[in-house]
């Protein structure tokens, strides 16, 4: 098997959908001698921050010198960015001899009687096989969706679960109020363990509270009120915040102050590994990796003139991070924003940025769930902005850019789908 035909495999396999449950994972692991079962995995769900918070971890560890694993979702611009060891994606190679591997297994499964894994399952499982085979020291595992149900949690033991940001979310899956998501992402706090949570909304944080209890699992809430920012440009911030019984100095090149508290809940995780389990982290290690992490796509900059931000905010609540830098940190700038959805996102995310832009350019992501260019002008129509449909994202980046002048800045958002071919576009054209 080779890397295409490893992919061509992969992607097969989502016709079986998305399917929340443990059942398969773990028997297929099992099959595969359970490669999990031997990694020191920090898990971590939300609903918000999941990448950055998970880069900020594995950026730390990685400055200590340690081999640090990194599973992420979904990828932007090549497949093997969700399986890193050290900042490096998981080789081709390597990927299409595992793949085959599994594969193998997985037809031990069919024959068996079981039903066939998922596409989400079956990358879980790879990405645990390498993680083994490579003798990492430890693995940030990110949720794909919710946290009881999805297949990476049928991790036993983490050194340390964090839960992110929770807002409304997949409610098909997870529930239809804050509560009941908040029981789904909680879900991940294991008996007599350490959990680090960002401060959430009261019946949220009610439901983390009653699951912590229940399970006798120590509860480290992210010191998010003792933050103090110092200086903050589109180049970066620092700031000050508690870290145990002192006050740490750290500046960080992601922008937007929701990254600030990304970064401190990271911070809280790393002190349960330091104070709990006595992994040594030191300040040199803290300062350099929260400095050095990047999360690409994410209110990314990637030209200064004019200006050209990308950003995956693919939810009401991403759009108001944007939102809230640009007001904040590009204030008077003409904004040209390119935007393309998916189309059964809010509504509410168009609202929240389209009448921030000077300039429309429609565009449509790579996606079978993707609004079309004619129903997206629809819904933008009403605020009354001059509006360019370019369908082919390759075309929408060209407009876009021909529109500004130097003193202006160009926004791509809406969907990770566009952002992920919008990157490899102007990474190209540098």
């Amino acid at each position: 098997m080779n890397y295409e035909e490893a992919l061509d495999y992969i992607h097969d396999t989502y016709k079986f959908g998305s399917k929340l449950g443990l059942e398969n994972i773990t028997y297929l692991l099992d099959l595969m001698e359970n490669p999990h079962e031997s990694l020191k995995i920090i898990h971590v769900a939300g609903t918000n921050g999941k990448g950055s918070t998970s880069n900020f971890i594995a950026s730390v560890l990685m400055e200590q010198g340690y081999k640090v694993g990194l599973y992420t979702s979904p990828y932007l611009e090549e497949f093997t960015e969700r399986i890193r060891i050290n900042g490096e994606n998981i080789p081709k190679d390597y990927l299409a001899k595992i793949t085959e591997y599994v594969k193998g297994k997985v037809l031990e499964m069919i024959d068996a009687g079981m039903n066939h894994p998922t596409e989400f399952e079956i990358v879980t499982a790879i990405g645990f096989e390498y993680f083994k085979r490579s003798k990492v020291d430890f693995v940030v595992l990110e949720v794909g969706m919710g946290g009881r149900f999805d297949a990476t949690n049928v991790i036993k033991n983490p050194y340390a679960s964090v839960i992110t940001p929770i807002d409304i979310d997949h409610i098909d899956y997870l529930g239809d109020t804050l509560e009941k998501i908040a029981y789904e992402k909680a879900g991940i706090i294991k008996e007599n363990n350490y959990v680090a949570v960002y401060p959430q909304k009261m019946e949220a944080m009610k439901v983390i509270e009653e699951i912590c209890n229940k399970n006798n699992t120590k509860l480290f809430k992210a010191p998010v009120e003792t933050i103090e920012i110092l200086e903050q440009s589109n180049k970066g911030q620092s700031f000050c915040v508690d870290y145990g019984n002192e006050k740490l100095k750290l500046s960080i090149s992601m922008i937007g102050d929701h990254q600030i508290e990304n970064a401190t809940v990271a911070l809280t995780a790393l002190y349960i590994l330091e104070k709990e389990h006595h992994i040594k982290i030191e300040k040199k290690a803290l300062c350099n990796g929260f400095k050095k992490a990047i999360w690409p796509g994410r209110l990314e900059i990637m030209r200064r003139e004019p200006i050209v931000l990308i950003d995956g905010a693919h939810n009401i609540q991403g759009m108001k991070a944007l939102s809230r830098v640009l007001k904040k940190l590009f204030k008077g700038k003409n904004i040209i924003l390119g935007l393309g959805i998916l189309a059964d996102k809010d509504s509410k995310m168009i609202e929240e940025i389209v009448p921030l832009a000077k300039k429309l350019v429609i565009t449509k992501p790579n996606s079978l769930r993707a609004m079309s260019v004619e129903a997206l002008k629809e819904k933008t129509d009403s605020f009354h902005k001059p509006t360019i449909i370019k369908e082919k994202i390759s075309d929408a980046v060209k407009t876009a850019l021909s529109l500004a002048s130097a003193e202006d800045i160009v926004v791509f958002a809406g969907s990770l789908y566009m952002i992920g071919e919008v990157r490899s576009i102007l990474r190209n054209k540098e």
